[in-house]
Parts: structure tokens; C-alpha cells; sequence
């Protein structure tokens, strides 16, 4: 379970003294800050990886909608108020929660693990997009399993319940019993595209783009046509 580094923003001491034994219960917050007004906490945020500001509105000089608009992407913010009239605008500025005082330890609980969710839907995109693409896959074929080289890759067709991986080194395609869609979420879309119902191409394959069909080898391959925007753009980019 990942930790969410925390800070408690109000200029009510009770307030703030009554959140942070909140955060204690929790084990997946850590409280790095308490501050009595947004300008010191504007600043620690500037200092500290704060992930999540628990923020009070109505404060003097700064207010707690002011300062949430100052905050970098990265730090989330729940809004703890006693007026219910700011609730519109706090979802506008993209607040996990809103929650009126007196807060309980349910609700606030609650709002926590709306964070925890946010949190770790966003740190598993991050690990997703650091990790090292796959360099091969496994598939099942006549009743043991093969692994296939991307590289090796020149297109693949889809026939009803099964699917067959044309390959450089094999003289007859691989037959696989899954569905193209499941087979497509397991190839980076960086290197494959989808451009017929039937067909997923090794884009590094293509040789010619030819009235609506794709060249590989000695192989002709139609663009659906609810690809072929998709596909064009690729071609424009390139």
C-alpha cells in the first residue's frame, strides 16, 4: 500500500489538532506539515513532497480555494469547511473531497480512501510507463506454451476464436486460441497497431502503404475503416 505524505491547513488549532489525530489512525498517511495559514503551507509545499493538503477555506489574507490553485499537479487537496456554499467550487479545481465541520472520523476516513485510490491509480501509471517494455510474450499453442520475439513479429490475424502470429522464423504462423483484443492489450501500441478488425501489424514490418492496404512481405493487409484515421495519423507522424 503506497503512503500518502499529508499536511493539515486551518487557523483553528482545535481544528487542526482534531484532523491530525485523525491522520494517526490511518496507516497509509504519513502527516509531514501542520500549518495556520495557506502563505506557510504555499511554502512548505514548495520545500516537501506533500502529496495531500487537507485545507480549510475561509482563512485571512489567503484563502484555501486561492491556494489550491497555486498548488503543483501533483498535490491533491480535501477541503474541510464549515460552509456548505463552497462545495461547487471545490469540485471545479479538482478536490477529491469536500467535508463540512464538524468532520466525524467515518467521513474523513471516507475522503481518505478516495485519495488512496487516486494515489495509487496514478503511482501504478507511473511504474506502468517506467517499466522496461516486454521484449517477447508467451502464448498457449498445441498444448504448451511459446514464447514469440516481438522483433519477430510481422503480423497477426484474427480468426473467430483463435489467432494466427506470423513470425520471421517460423515458416507457418502460430495458432493461438485467445481473442484479438486480448492479445493486442499484450503488445506495446508503440510498436503494433490494430488496423482491421482481422489484422494487428508490426508497424517496423511495413514495407508499402497502397490504396488502403499495408504491404508486409509478400502480403497484402486491408485498413478497416474505422482504423484508418487512426492508421493515417500514424502515417502523418512518421
Amino acid at each position: 500500500m503506497p503512503t500518502i505524505r499529508c499536511a493539515i491547513v486551518d487557523d483553528e488549532p482545535l481544528a487542526v489538532e482534531l484532523l491530525a489525530s485523525y491522520v494517526a489512525r490511518i496507516p497509509f498517511l504519513e502527516l509531514v506539515g501542520k500549518y495556520s495559514n495557506a502563505t506557510d503551507a504555499l511554502d512548505g509545499v514548495s520545500k516537501q513532497q506533500i502529496d495531500l493538503l487537507f485545507l480549510d477555506i475561509q482563512m485571512p489574507q489567503l484563502s484555501g480555494m486561492e491556494l489550491s490553485r497555486m498548488l503543483p499537479e501533483t498535490t491533491r487537496v480535501v477541503f474541510t469547511t464549515a460552509f456548505d456554499q463552497y462545495a461547487t467550487m471545490g469540485f471545479r479545481v479538482g478536490a477529491i473531497d469536500y467535508l463540512l465541520k464538524p468532520i466525524s472520523y467515518s467521513t474523513f476516513l471516507e475522503a481518505c480512501n478516495r485519495a488512496l485510490q487516486w494515489f495509487t491509480m496514478v503511482w501504478e501509471r507511473q511504474q506502468a510507463a517506467a517499466a522496461p517494455p516486454p521484449e517477447s510474450i508467451f502464448v498457449k499453442s498445441e498444448y504448451k506454451l511459446v514464447q514469440i520475439l516481438l522483433d519477430n513479429i510481422r503480423y497477426i490475424e484474427g480468426l473467430k476464436d483463435y489467432v494466427k502470429i506470423y513470425t520471421d522464423d517460423q515458416p507457418r504462423p502460430v495458432l493461438t486460441l485467445m481473442s484479438m483484443k486480448a492479445l493486442e492489450e499484450q503488445l506495446p501500441a508503440s510498436r503494433f497497431m490494430r488496423v482491421h478488425r482481422s489484422y494487428i501489424v508490426n508497424l517496423a514490418k511495413i514495407r508499402d502503404v497502397e490504396r488502403g492496404r499495408i504491404g508486409i512481405d509478400d502480403v497484402y493487409i486491408p485498413v478497416g475503416d474505422s482504423y484508418k484515421a487512426a492508421f493515417q495519423a500514424y502515417i502523418d507522424k512518421r
